[in-house]
């Protein structure tokens, strides 16, 4: 790429994030956050605290030492995965793959074809 080429590239791109950056400034949600940070600097200024003193009041040691998708014995439990046979209208609903009609649609179907069934995953 000589240089010429690379020089109105990056032209263009400095107009581009020029264009972009004009569009937040003027976007109103931007400037309520940018209201609400030098507000709260300004309280953590007047209180002499630190933003991890204020993380630490607004959310405890207890809530964020436990994983939220552990279960009790500390795995994280497995997504619910839908499927649904476009053939016949079946829906088999499974955490696992070990589930003995879905193994029985991988092998007819082939497990690629099988996974494009996924109608939704669930937590």
């Amino acid at each position: 790429m000589s240089l010429l080429s690379e020089y109105t590239k990056k032209e263009q791109l400095l107009k581009q994030l020029s264009e972009e950056l004009k569009a937040l400034e003027s976007d109103q949600r931007l400037k309520n956050e940018l209201e609400f940070k030098d507000k709260l600097e300004a309280l953590m200024t007047e209180y002499d605290k630190k933003a991890k003193d204020v993380i630490d009041l607004l959310s405890p040691d207890d809530t964020r030492s436990v994983p939220q998708s552990s279960t009790a014995n500390g795995r994280r439990k497995r997504k619910l995965k839908i499927y649904k046979n476009p053939n016949t209208g079946e829906v088999i609903e499974t955490r696992g793959g070990n589930h003995k009609a879905l193994k029985a649609w991988k092998d007819e179907h082939g497990s690629e074809t099988v996974e494009g069934w996924v109608v939704r995953e669930e937590q």
